[in-house]
């Protein structure tokens, strides 16, 4: 992940603090500001995950066009086919692991015993995810631009395909960090 955009793996403490993480966060999925409220925290978790793929739908939509676009250059479509394939697989893994991952720490809230640093690993969590879906949207873009212009296809692909292999791995510690609070 591009630390310029200013997400770290989890862990990892910034400058900016968690609270400005979960603040660009709540404006960045409607509906999302229950996710203080101890009550609401399962739902909004819900809410979330949907979300993340729901974008990350659209981007597989958008692989489908672009898979389209090479296809009208058998040389191109020959020489892409696996990458892409590479690429759709992990999308489809990862909006697999989103939508099948269980609500989480509600049972944690529930109690009402919330340690703050499990919490805030929670919050980073969730904010790395959100970067991770919004660079795999700026990734597609530049793939569309990359096959538009024909030049740098294949380097645009592996930079896609490594941004999803990313966030994969970054979501399967979501277990690790529930698992932990339980």
């Amino acid at each position: 992940m591009d630390e310029t955009q200013g997400t770290e793996p989890i862990g990892k403490e910034n400058d900016e603090g968690v609270m400005s993480r979960l603040d660009r966060l709540i404006r960045k999925i409607p509906g999302f500001s229950g996710y203080l409220d101890k009550k609401e925290r399962r739902e909004a978790d819900r809410e979330l995950r949907e979300a993340l793929a729901r974008k990350l739908d659209q981007v597989r939509l958008e692989l489908g066009g672009i898979s389209e676009t090479l296809s009208a250059d058998i040389v191109l479509a020959i020489d892409h086919a696996e990458p892409i394939g590479r690429v759709d697989n992990r999308l489809m893994g990862l909006i697999g692991k989103i939508n099948d991952a269980p609500s989480g720490y509600s049972s944690f809230f529930d109690a009402n015993q919330i340690d703050e640093a499990d919490l805030d690993r929670v919050y980073v969590f969730d904010s790395a995810m959100l970067a991770y879906v919004e660079e795999a949207g700026d990734q597609i873009k530049a793939l569309q631009q990359a096959v538009d212009e024909r030049t740098h296809i294949a380097a645009t692909i592996r930079e896609l395909d490594s941004v999803l292999k990313d966030a994969n791995s970054e979501f399967a510690t979501r277990n690790e960090i529930i698992k932990g609070m339980a």
